[in-house]
């Protein structure tokens, strides 16, 4: 997938359809002068449904179709025959996805599972045929009801990635450089912030065959949960993650500082998000002799409150470790 093509954020108006009149007609054939009412139901109006799909990481083919309606009910006819239902419009999204109400904002529900349906826009009911109306007082009614009129919605869809790791930094640490060596992926990777302007999603291949998936998210900076750099187009693409990775580069001025100013960006973002699990990798570790990485641990020891263990993706050492560890955290 390339950055272009990956859309997180859009805004659709979707229209269901309008239900089908109801049918005036009284019945009539050969020596049947008088066969009472036999108009039938208007079909019901196609819904707009918003349906997971598995197979979609980005919201880019909804990108250029903006506008969706769906299809009207037919109208009732005679010998009590009911309208065809208008067409409904499915609207596929990727797991993970908020649907919001554009003009207040407000969640209406969110799609976390495959072929999960959710019906955004009630298609309008058929109208009643007159033959519903017929009584002993009166026999030959010649009314019908109208369909229900559609009903329109403006929303906005959010992509939050599901992903089993996220990687959470500041810029040009090395996350895509990780994703690059460990999975399959082939993020934009160069020596400046701010490289990465869109999520990344690669599968990590671990022991025996099995897998699990890692989030390269771009680069935090302080202010980030106010909107600053690319503030909250990011920041909710971690709330979904299971554990969160934090990638530290080993020539950094103050490891655990950078740690705390990260881990305050995400409390303020979302509080929440201090309950997930947390390792730290220090990357770049190539940079670093013996003696240096012993005076660094003794002092990590001792500052650190969560795991963390040294790597480096250029010379690709500790990343075997690292993916254990992730492993038994994620199966724990």
């Amino acid at each position: 997938m390339t950055e272009g093509n990956f859309v997180d954020y859009i805004k659709l108006y979707a229209s269901s359809g309008n239900g089908g009149k109801g049918s005036v007609h009284l019945h009539r054939e050969k020596y049947i002068t008088k066969g009472g009412p036999d108009g039938g139901d208007g079909g019901r109006g196609g819904h707009v449904i918003i349906r997971g799909n598995e197979n979609l990481w980005t919201l880019h083919h909804l990108k250029f179709k903006k506008h969706l309606r769906a299809g009207h009910g037919e109208h009732g006819s005679k010998s009590r025959s009911t309208g065809a239902d208008g067409v409904d419009v499915y609207i596929d999204v990727p797991l993970g996805s908020v649907v919001r109400e554009t003009e207040s904002n407000t969640i209406l529900f969110e799609i976390t599972a495959h072929d999960e349906e959710v019906i955004l826009c009630e298609g309008g009911k058929g109208g009643r045929g007159n033959w519903h109306f017929k009584s002993s007082t009166n026999q030959t009614p010649r009314y019908a009801q109208p369909g229900m009129p559609s009903i329109e919605k403006y929303v906005t869809i959010e992509l939050k990635i599901l992903a089993d790791v996220g990687l959470v930094g500041f810029p040009n640490v090395g996350k895509s450089t990780l994703l690059s060596v460990v999975t399959s992926a082939k993020p934009k990777i160069a020596d400046y912030e701010f490289t990465t302007l869109k999520p990344n999603l690669g599968i990590v291949e671990y022991r025996d065959f099995q897998s699990f998936v890692m989030a390269d998210i771009p680069g935090i900076i302080e202010g980030a949960a106010e909107g600053k750099g690319l503030g909250h187009y990011f920041l909710r693409h971690i709330e979904r993650n299971s554990i969160l990775l934090f990638l530290i580069p080993a020539d950094a001025d103050d490891i655990k500082n950078q740690y705390d100013i990260l881990l305050d960006e995400l409390r303020r973002y979302n509080p929440e998000m201090l309950d997930k699990e947390r390792i730290v990798a220090i990357s770049k570790s190539d940079l670093l002799d013996d003696e240096l990485r012993a005076e660094l641990k003794q002092i990590l020891d001792k500052q650190m409150p969560v795991e963390y263990l040294f790597i480096s993706s250029a010379a690709q050492t500790g990343i075997m470790n690292l993916k254990d560890l992730l492993w038994k955290q994620l199966n724990t």
